[in-house]
């Protein structure tokens, strides 16, 4: 469920979460490969071939999230892509680091990510690809991606060595953060909502916060619906449709709720359709936007909007 619904899981996210420091969302691109170290032993940017690819990105991913940039020099998207990773990269303080791959000089690799279009951007953790994206993507999109990606597999990583070889300090614990996870901890999901509600509204780059937001949210609401109630809700009512959709969520049925969700708004029109469509592109933020499911759903919707 990526997250979704299951507190201990929340709980988790933000162990992990809370190691990772807020970043800009949306960098300059520069005009060519950024030059900047990432901030820790290893480059923010760097070339991979066949022959390193094992050292450089499969034992490194152990340590920190590796981006494996697929890019071909005939590539038009590839060259407004690339600028814009490389920029974050340098901007990452050493989180992730970024590994170029030329697919014309490195066929086997593409092979292996079973790569179909250029460029395509594939995250390793701990040796296994965990999400991708092809195409040209947004800085601040591409950044809210990596930010989820940290906040679920952070605690996978060991962490890169220090560039002087010293042990990096820990970063100090958010008291705020501590004390909405102990209301969490409590059974106190409104508390906790309150508290992380007001540290996202402080802190809009926060990216933990605004995640716990979003899921304790859905929790808060879905947890008040009588199931009893909405077992033989009728087609045409869509708050009871909308209603039922978030029990089967809960329940760990996402396709089914999508699925109800989708149905709604292809016989609906108006307000209503609006309604249905808004609350479908609520749910999909709580999963990783590469989840097999999530993919699926969002051709359902294209289809059933046109």
């Amino acid at each position: 469920m990526s997250g979704a619904v299951d507190l201990s899981v929340l709980k988790e996210r933000a162990d992990a979460g809370r190691a990772q420091a807020n970043r800009p969302a949306a960098p300059t691109p520069p005009a060519g490969r950024a030059p900047a170290p990432s901030g820790g032993a290893f480059p923010a940017v760097y070339d991979v071939t066949e022959a390193d690819f094992e050292a450089d990105v499969v034992a490194r991913s152990d340590q920190v999230l590796v981006l494996v940039d697929l890019w071909a020099t005939w590539c038009e998207p590839c060259k407004q892509l690339s600028p814009t990773l490389e920029a974050l990269a340098a901007q990452s303080g050493g989180k992730w680091v970024l590994a170029k791959v030329d697919v014309d000089a490195n066929p086997r690799i593409a092979q292996l990510f079973g790569v179909q279009s250029i460029p395509t951007v594939v995250a390793i953790v701990a040796g296994q690809p965990v999400s991708a994206f092809a195409g040209v993507q947004p800085a601040g999109q591409i950044q809210g991606w990596i930010d989820d990606i940290l906040v679920k597999h952070g605690g996978e990583l060991t962490g890169a060595p220090a560039a002087d070889g010293a042990e990096p300090e820990p970063e100090p614990e958010d008291p705020r953060m501590i004390a909405a996870e102990n209301k969490l901890n409590e059974g106190d999901i409104d508390g906790a909502l309150a508290d992380y509600k007001e540290i996202a509204a402080a802190e809009p780059g926060n990216v933990e916060a605004a995640s716990l937001v979003r899921n304790l949210e859905f929790v808060a609401r879905a947890q008040k619906h009588d199931a009893a109630t909405l077992a033989d809700a009728a087609p045409d009512d869509v708050p009871a449709q909308l209603a039922a959709a978030d029990l089967e969520l809960l329940n760990q049925q996402p396709e089914a709720a999508f699925d109800r969700i989708i149905k709604v708004i292809s016989r609906t029109a108006g307000d209503e359709r609006t309604e249905a469509r808004t609350r479908l592109l609520e749910l999909f933020e709580l999963f990783d936007p590469a989840e097999t499911f999530v993919v699926a759903a969002r051709r359902k919707l294209a289809t059933a909007l046109y």
